[in-house]
């Protein structure tokens, strides 16, 4: 091969990554509560979902026509952190992709919500791997994170040890951040077209 035919080449390849949809996957695109509100009331083909578990849609409550798909699933676990203690939530959803695939398009704008964007982040990254292109994760969750909270590890740290020495009101609650916070539409209403696929009873429509 010459000269010229590698140039030209290299320029045909070059050109064919950087088209819309073919090469390297983006990574999903991180938003705020109040964003994901906004695109679900002005971009069309434009969809949440609740990737928490059964329990969480239920009991503390959801953004209003979130469809629920956990990521990960409860278990009957129960671990002590210190002195606090928790029921784990780490069995993960192993048909997750495949499920969301049965009911959304490639190119649909899906909004990953979760408590406070921590599982929302793995779930949408896994879409984006997974070949869809147009991925949002809400980074402050519906809860939003445990107050105060900062991404500087040492600093979160530093400033949890003073709230917590000084009995701060909302220490380690979340109520500071998240689609709650900020006042947008909720619900404790379990719709059948949103909740779970494997869970809605044959005549759900």
């Amino acid at each position: 091969m010459d000269k010229c035919a590698v140039f030209l080449f290299v320029i045909v390849v070059c050109a064919g990554l950087s088209c819309p949809g073919e090469g390297f996957a983006q990574g999903p695109k991180k938003i705020l509560s109040i964003e994901a509100y906004d695109m679900l009331n002005t971009l069309p083909d434009t969809y949440i979902i609740d990737v928490r578990t059964r329990a969480e849609y239920q009991f503390v409550g959801h953004p209003v026509s979130a469809y629920l798909f956990p990521y990960m699933f409860l278990t009957k676990t129960f671990v002590k952190e210190g002195t606090r203690g928790r029921y784990q939530f780490n069995i993960r959803n192993r048909a997750f992709v495949d499920e969301i695939s049965r009911v959304f398009l490639k190119t649909n704008n899906l909004i990953i919500i979760s408590r406070d964007g921590t599982r929302s982040a793995l779930a949408a990254r896994d879409l984006v791997n997974a070949g869809f292109r147009n991925v949002y994760d809400v980074e402050d969750g519906f809860e939003g994170a445990a107050f105060p909270s900062f991404e500087d590890a040492d600093k979160d740290k530093f400033y949890r040890q003073l709230a917590r020495r000084n009995n701060i009101p909302d220490f380690n609650h979340r109520r500071h951040s998240g689609w709650q916070w900020w006042g947008l539409p909720w619900t404790y209403d379990l719709d059948p077209r949103y909740i779970y696929p494997p869970d809605r009873a044959p005549d759900a429509k």
